[in-house]
C-alpha cells in the first residue's frame, strides 16, 4: 500500500506542498525588533510573523465555553477522563522542539520560511501540538491530552486557515509482562464496548512490510501498542460521530484504518469515517518513535499518540460552512452554541461576493503563493473569503513570469461597499509592489 508523508495532525492531501510551488520570495526589510506575546525578540532574515497573526495568538478558542472548539475539546477530554488534560502552553517554541526534537528531516519542506511562521531563527510558532510531546513525556506524563492553537502559512478558502487547532493524545507504558498484559486486558475491555457497538471497522494489519515496527522494539510489543492505540481511537470516533449520526444496526458507523507515514511514529495510520455520505479524514496516529522518548528520558517505555485537528470535526458536526466562522465575534453566531452540547448551526444570512483581480509581472527571484495569501490576510483579515491564483504565465521572449490573482472579499456580518473593497484592493496592490517588488501588469 502506497504510504503518504504528511504532518501529524492535520491529516489532508494537501497538508505539506512541495517546498517551493513557484519559487522562493523576497520580502521588505525587516524591523530589528518584534513585539509577540508581550516580550520584544529580536528580528532577523527569518521574520515572517505578521500583525494579523500576532493579534490571533491570545484569543485561545479553545479555552472560551461554549465555543464548538472548546465543546469540542471537552467531548475528547471526558473520553480520556484519566489522562492529564493539558492546554496552556505557550505557542511560541523553538525549531529544535517543533522538529528535531521529533526526528523531522533536515530537508523536511515545513522548516521553510514559505510554510511555518518564524519569530526569528531562533524561535517559531508551533504547526503542530507534536512540539511538546518530549517536555510533555520529560515531565512524567504517561497518558496526557494535549489541546492548542498551531500555526501554517496556507492557502486561503472556507476550509483553510493560518490558525487551528489540534488536540493530540499519547500513552506509554513500560514493557515487561504485567505491564504488557494491563495493555491488553485494556484492549480486551475496548474490543468488549465496541462490540456492542454499531460500528464497522475497515482495518489494516498491525505490522507490515510497508509499515513496521521500528527496529528497536519487540514485534510482539509493537503489536500490542498498536492494538490499543487503534481501539482507543475506533471508542473516540464512535463517541464523536456514532451519536451525532444516530448509528443503528442498519446504518452503523464505519471506520477505516489507512497505513501512513510521519517523521515521529512508526506503524503509523491515518483514520477516515464515512459521515453524511462521504469519507472524512480524521487524523493520524502511530507508535512513537523512540528516539522520541529516548530525548525524554524515558527508559524501558513505549507507547502510542495521536493528533486530530478540532476545525474539520467541528465543521463536520456543526454543518459550520466556513472556518472564517470559528473567529468571529457576532453574537448571532456565538449565540448558536452552548458548552457540552452539539447542534447544527444556522446561517443568518450570505452577504454578496465582491472579487478583484490583479495580474503581476514577479520580481526575478520569484513570488511564493503563500506570501501573497499573507499579505491579503494582513490587510483585510477576515473580510477575504478566498484567494486564488487563476492564471500563470511566462512571456516567451523575455522568460519573465506572471500571475493573476483573484480575491473575494464577502464579510461573514455585512454587506462590504465598492469603495471599502476598492480601497482594500489598492492596499493590496501597494504593499505587494512595496514588499516583493512585483510589477502590476
Amino acid at each position: 500500500m502506497a504510504t503518504k508523508v504528511l504532518q501529524f495532525s492535520r491529516v489532508r492531501s494537501s497538508a505539506w506542498r512541495p517546498l517551493l510551488r513557484r519559487h522562493t520570495s523576497t520580502a521588505a526589510p525587516t524591523p530589528s525588533e518584534i513585539p509577540v506575546l508581550g516580550t520584544v525578540y529580536p528580528a532577523d532574515a527569518y521574520t515572517n510573523i505578521t500583525p494579523t497573526i500576532a493579534a490571533k495568538l491570545t484569543r485561545r478558542l479553545h479555552a472560551q465555553d461554549g465555543h464548538p472548539i472548546a465543546t469540542l475539546r471537552g467531548l475528547i477530554e471526558s473520553h480520556f477522563p484519566d489522562y492529564a488534560h493539558l492546554s496552556s502552553l505557550s505557542p511560541i517554541v523553538t525549531p529544535h522542539q517543533n522538529f528535531d526534537s521529533l526526528s523531522f528531516p533536515a530537508d523536511h519542506p515545513g522548516r521553510a520560511k514559505t510554510d511555518s511562521y518564524y519569530i526569528n531563527k531562533d524561535y517559531m510558532l508551533r504547526t503542530h501540538t507534536s512540539a511538546h510531546e518530549v517536555d510533555v513525556f520529560t515531565s512524567g506524563s504517561e497518558r496526557w491530552l494535549l489541546t492548542a492553537d498551531v500555526y501554517r502559512r496556507d492557502e486561503i478558502d472556507a476550509s483553510h486557515y493560518p490558525v487551528f487547532h489540534q488536540t493530540e493524545g499519547a500513552k506509554i507504558f513500560q514493557t515487561d509482562a504485567a505491564s504488557l498484559e494491563a495493555v491488553e486486558e485494556d484492549s480486551r475491555r475496548l474490543e468488549r464496548e465496541l462490540a456492542q457497538s454499531n460500528i464497522v471497522i475497515e482495518d489494516v494489519p498491525h505490522l507490515s512490510s510497508t509499515n513496521p515496527a521500528q527496529s528497536v522494539h519487540n514485534p510482539r510489543h509493537s503489536e500490542i501498542a498498536a492494538k490499543n492505540l487503534k481501539l482507543s481511537l475506533n471508542s473516540l470516533m464512535y463517541t464523536l460521530f456514532g451519536g451525532v449520526a444516530g448509528a443503528t444496526k442498519e446504518d452503523p458507523l464505519r471506520v477505516r484504518w489507512i497505513e501512513a507515514f510521519f517523521p515521529f511514529t512508526s506503524p503509523s495510520y491515518e483514520v477516515e469515517v464515512f459521515f453524511r455520505g462521504k469519507w472524512l479524514e480524521i487524523l493520524g496516529c502511530g507508535v512513537v518513535a523512540q528516539p522520541t522518548l529516548d530525548r525524554s528520558n524515558v527508559v524501558n517505555k513505549m507507547g502510542w499518540a495521536f493528533g486530530l485537528g478540532l476545525e474539520r470535526i467541528a465543521m463536520v458536526l456543526y454543518s459550520i460552512p466556513d472556518i472564517r466562522l470559528f473567529w468571529s465575534e457576532d453574537e448571532r453566531f456565538l449565540s448558536q452554541f452552548s458548552q457540552g452540547k452539539i447542534n447544527t448551526f444556522k446561517p443568518y444570512s450570505k452577504y454578496p461576493a465582491s472579487y478583484r483581480d490583479v495580474s503581476l509581472w514577479l520580481p526575478s527571484d520569484g513570488l511564493h503563493d503563500n506570501d501573497v495569501y499573507d499579505l491579503v490576510r494582513d490587510v483585510a483579515g477576515d473580510l477575504v473569503e478566498d484567494v486564488a491564483i487563476i492564471d500563470r504565465f511566462t512571456h516567451p521572449k523575455t522568460e519573465r513570469q506572471s500571475m493573476t490573482v483573484r480575491t473575494n472579499f464577502r464579510s461573514m456580518d455585512r454587506s462590504l461597499v465598492k469603495d471599502e473593497v476598492n480601497e482594500l484592493q489598492a492596499q493590496v496592490q501597494s504593499r505587494l509592489k512595496e514588499q516583493f517588488r512585483v510589477e502590476i501588469r
